[in-house]
């Protein structure tokens, strides 16, 4: 049996009435809604599949710990440190360049070879 949006609308007003929606999780609280605005349309409800299933996208995971190390590189106090931290960073960055979705973030903005550059010390 199909509904046509009169009936939907019908049935969502009675149960309101009735106080269906009364105890709901989040009740009086704005939704918290994803922005996906630079995901193309017609992909955004195969991400919200995938994103409600638990899956992270690989650069997204890269993103993550790319920022975790840069923070770790800001924070190391002794020169082991910062080179680990370096290392890493260097790891990180040359994957998410190696991956599709990295590849123009990372190379052709530059970003890659001048944060090299610096961590090599050659842009002090």
């Amino acid at each position: 049996m199909l509904l046509n949006e009169a009936q939907i609308e019908a049935k969502l007003a009675d149960a309101a009435r009735r106080g269906a929606f009364d105890d709901l999780p989040g009740a009086g609280r704005p939704l918290e809604l994803d922005d996906d605005r630079a995901v193309p349309e017609e992909l955004r409800m195969a991400y919200r599949v995938l994103k409600n299933a638990g899956y992270v996208p690989e650069a997204v995971r890269i993103r993550g710990a790319i920022a975790s190390a840069e923070a770790l590189l800001q924070a190391a106090d002794d020169e082991a440190s910062r080179q680990h931290a370096a290392r890493r960073l260097r790891l990180l960055l040359d994957r998410l360049n190696q991956s599709g979705e990295g590849r123009a973030m990372v190379s052709e903005s530059g970003y890659f070879r001048q944060l090299c550059e610096r961590m090599d010390g050659s842009a002090r």
